[in-house]
């Protein structure tokens, strides 16, 4: 209840104040609430690794993300939808509930590490041919989707921030926003697990679990920008294409040698891109007078090209603004030699290399007990 209370605060705290000191401030807080239970993995890591968590950390919550919180969803924000003195274009960027804001940061940050740190050992053969190193719980993947799956109402429905008006005023908008962003959260999910199902079954004439939770994902990550802005029929739109991305992206990605462990990187990045490009062509008219300041809306919905400018914009900055500020940090931590472990101990796994023992009995090499840990 105590966690509870203090995000009410802050996200009251974010909306009602407008400087980016109060922004950066409330955004910074509620992420400092992982960072003590995030320490305590670190405590077990030895000195030279223990500075990468840190220092990525440092920079997304103090200032990557907070930058653009302010940029995007701040009453001032330059990029902002709810700037009712000079919104960009006469518009400004919809992104309800951050397929840019959130996903693309998070997403685009894992590509940078992914392609300085360098594909895992065994990833790929002697000819560059990818070899795969599937997952060792399937139970695992599908309880992780079901949690993320419940928490998206929380996340798509709840950036409302409110289901009743604080003015006594205005309910409606509140409570139908909210409903139709938990619809389309669940069209766009929905379409996402059959079109994997359906393209994994004609790639290999069998129906994967794994692709399922992943094209769960995808739906939800493609529909998060638009999910109070768009016609439920829209959302399946958002859901398919956004599946057929995911699954191209990583053909790509293999064919580059960028070994992402969890595709995040194609899930979060690529398709947050297509989530903020998605609500450029689909934003109706009347959705977006409820749920934003700014009646501009979607390019395929008669609203004309300013919104739709304004969300490749918005692509194109947030990109250009993760892909600097990490590839840079990450390029810091690869010149220190502080990304990689040795060959013997990622061999081995860190389990045994640096906590001392391993979740499985297997040869590691090391010379170190290989009981199973409970």
């Amino acid at each position: 209840m105590p966690i509870l209370t203090l995000l009410k605060q802050l996200a009251k705290l974010c909306i009602c104040k407008n400087s980016l000191f109060t922004s950066c401030l409330s955004m910074l807080n509620i992420h400092t609430l992982a960072i003590p239970t995030a320490s305590l993995t670190w405590l077990y890591l030895p000195p030279a690794l223990v500075l990468l968590p840190i220092a990525y950390t440092i920079l997304i919550s103090a200032w990557m993300y907070p930058i653009l919180v302010h940029w995007v969803w701040s009453p001032k924000g330059w990029l902002s939808a709810f700037n009712k003195t000079s919104p960009l274009l006469g518009s400004g960027m919809i992104d309800f509930a951050g397929s840019g804001v959130v996903h693309m940061t998070g997403g685009l940050a894992g590509l940078m590490g992914c392609i300085m740190v360098g594909p895992r050992l065994g990833r790929f053969d002697s000819n560059g041919k990818p070899v795969d190193m599937p997952g060792h719980s399937a139970t695992l993947v599908v309880l992780g989707t079901c949690l993320l799956w419940f928490g998206w109402y929380g996340f798509n429905p709840g950036s409302t921030l409110n289901i009743v008006s604080p003015l006594g005023s205005g309910s409606a908008n509140f409570y139908l926003t909210s409903g139709r962003a938990a619809v389309t959260t669940t069209l766009s999910g929905a379409a996402g697990v059959l079109t994997a199902l359906i393209t994994t079954f004609v790639r290999h004439k069998a129906w994967d679990l794994i692709s399922v939770c992943n094209g769960a994902l995808v739906g939800f990550v493609s529909i998060t920008a638009g999910a109070a802005v768009v016609e439920p029929w829209a959302a399946i739109i958002a859901g398919i294409v956004g599946s057929l991305i995911f699954d191209f992206t990583c053909w790509l990605w293999l064919k580059l040698r960028i070994d992402d462990p969890l595709s995040a990187s194609p899930m979060h990045g690529i398709c947050g891109m297509w989530g903020v490009l998605f609500t450029g062509f689909f934003a109706t008219e009347a959705y977006v007078g409820q749920a934003y300041v700014n009646g501009r809306y979607g390019a395929f919905m008669g609203g004309g090209g300013h919104l739709l400018a304004c969300q490749i914009i918005g692509i194109l900055v947030i990109s250009g603004w993760v892909i600097t500020l990490s590839g840079t940090l990450f390029l810091i931590l690869k010149f220190l030699n502080l990304l990689r472990i040795s060959p013997e101990e990622e061999q081995a796994g860190l389990d045994v290399s640096k906590h001392g023992g391993s979740a499985y009995n297997f040869d590691h090499g090391l010379n170190k007990p290989d009981h199973v840990k409970i």
